[in-house]
């Protein structure tokens, strides 16, 4: 599961990246266009239900991941395109050094994580006796 490998990956680099899921409209509510079985959510109409909602994902996925949640104005979800999931990776100077594909057919963990490396190597060049 995917949520196993996010977790092994931050594990592996949460001391030298900042992490953070950013939690968005709810992908699979009951009375959205994808719905599911499963949590049988309404999509939030304000922010405390879509944070009490975040919090009920991220518990039951067991992400130590820390988790900030999207306005309803949605900005962030539209600024990154980020529904229904995507993993992103930010230089220290704002820049997107990666975009992965929607999720989650298109969620590559092994990409990400080769990027996290990539701009590691980066900032290890940048920085004067590579420290």
């Amino acid at each position: 599961m995917a949520a196993g490998r996010l977790t092994k990956i931050f594990e592996t680099y949460k001391d030298d990246v900042a992490f953070f899921i950013v939690y968005i409209r709810e992908a699979h509510a009951i009375d959205s266009r994808s719905p599911m079985s499963f949590g049988l959510v309404e999509d939030p109409i304000n922010l405390e239900e879509r944070t009490k909602v975040a919090s009920t994902c991220v518990a039951e996925l067991n992400m130590p991941i820390p988790a900030i949640v999207d306005k309803l104005d949605d900005k962030v979800n539209q600024a990154y395109k980020g529904w229904p999931d995507r993993l992103y990776v930010i230089g220290k100077n704002g820049r997107i050094t990666y975009a992965g594909g929607r999720g989650p057919f298109f969620f590559s963990p092994a990409e990400w994580e080769a990027a996290i490396q990539q701009e590691l190597r980066a900032k290890r060049a940048a920085t004067p006796h590579g420290k």
